[in-house]
């Protein structure tokens, strides 16, 4: 499956991830991890610290997947509202997923300070504006429901937004506490880290079954294979080598990153800007002072062949971006199409599979992936490990939409 295709940005501020020694595999592992983006470096940065044997395969060149194309917004809010989600699995188990997303937020930021190289990441806001005013009224449910639960955040009108950005709407929601971040240099710092840890990396090792052996797994791959007490699956947005995803759809969206913009100075605190329409036209600055814009996403799972095809995409978000920010000189240096995932549900696939033994997946589907991908690394730590995780039936595979 082709999961990006265009000129994509990420790669060109850092050197391609290469192991620095060539692996001879164990006997046995006690987790082999299939996937080496964010989900699977996270997970098995969660187990290696554990003091578990932990072996990262990858069927491409390490964190060349979905970790390319991720713009890097992170935030503790979802593609569904609080209040939305309450009405569909319940006030506390609603209350509780919001706050693991909150403090996940944390446990990136502490990862990211521990890594050997710098990854870019900084806290922002974030900005959800009412994209008519239809919208306005459930932006302000939401503003009251996450005040009621502790949750930073403010409401902005029309003329506050006005005095603090370029643009206006007739109304928005800010959150407090998220961040933007360099995925790519993240997941490569990640890896660096993994590799001081004696976890095994294997590229170009691409993964074809799974049988039970015993009290061990028989990992057939492309190569030689592999023998483990658990397997996790973190292959992100392509099929997994085990299981069939129900519940979620698979579908591509659109992205272009800017020429260097000499100033953010009338850009609040250059927060994250997201709206309520659905697909939702997003939008960041980076370090370099460029403007990644992304949106327009279709319902077809692979990205485009056709480069004409991504430019027009292009061309039609940076119309949306210029009439946000006028003043910029905004052009388009590189443009993309990729691959993700949403859950019908609004909720990621964590937890072993309902029928599989020591089998895991995690699975973020949905806005807040990496956030996602940090959750799922703590709860199957656990579930891996022995120990209790209450939090883990939020997430479970065997409810109505998951893996079969």
């Amino acid at each position: 499956m082709k999961i990006h295709n265009g000129s994509l940005y990420w790669p060109t501020t850092t050197k391609p991830f290469i192991p620095k020694t060539t692996y001879e595999k164990l006997d046995i592992y006690d987790v082999v991890i299939v996937g080496s983006g964010m989900s699977g470096s996270l997970t098995a940065l969660a187990l290696a610290e554990s003091g578990l044997k932990i072996a990262i395969l990858d069927k491409r060149e390490m964190a060349t997947g979905s970790s390319s194309a991720n713009t890097g917004l992170l935030q503790y809010s979802n593609d569904i509202m609080l209040h939305q989600l309450i009405g569909q699995i319940g006030e506390k188990d609603a209350v509780r997923f919001y706050q693991l997303c909150y403090e996940a937020m944390d446990d990136l930021e502490n990862i990211a300070k521990s890594l050997p190289i710098e990854v870019d990441f900084i806290r922002r806001p974030s900005i959800c504006y009412a994209s008519d005013e239809n919208d306005v009224e459930m932006i302000k449910a939401e503003y009251d429901t996450l005040k009621k639960y502790g949750f930073p955040c403010d409401y902005w009108g029309r003329n506050e937004m006005a005095e603090k950005m370029p643009f206006s709407k007739h109304g928005a929601l800010v959150t407090f506490g998220d961040a933007e971040i360099n995925p790519l240099k993240f997941v490569h710092g990640v890896l660096t880290k993994l590799e001081e840890l004696g976890v095994h990396l294997f590229p170009y090792t691409e993964v074809l079954d799974v049988f039970e052996d015993n009290d061990s797994l028989n990992i057939r791959t492309s190569g030689q294979s592999f023998y483990a007490k658990h397997i996790v699956y973190t292959t992100g947005y392509e099929t997994t080598p085990v299981g069939r995803r129900i519940g979620a759809d698979i579908n591509r969206s659109y992205a272009f990153v800017s020429n260097p913009i000499p100033e953010f100075s009338d850009w609040y605190e250059q927060a994250l800007i997201w709206e309520t329409k659905r697909p939702y036209l997003y939008i960041r600055s980076t370090v370099e002072g460029r403007i990644v814009v992304g949106g327009l996403d279709e319902d077809k799972p692979e990205a485009p062949d056709s480069d004409e095809i991504i430019q027009k995409r292009a061309e039609n978000l940076l119309h949306q971006s210029r009439e946000l920010f006028p003043n910029y000189d905004i052009q388009i240096d590189y443009a993309y199409a990729a691959s993700f995932g949403e859950s019908v549900d609004n909720i990621p696939f964590i937890g072993q599979h309902p029928s599989k033994q020591n089998q895991f997946y995690l699975l973020g589907y949905g806005g807040n992936g990496t956030v996602y991908s940090m959750i799922g690394s703590h709860i199957l730590k656990d579930l891996i490990v022995g120990n209790r995780n209450e939090d883990a039936e939020l997430v479970q595979l065997d409810r109505k939409y998951g893996i079969a």
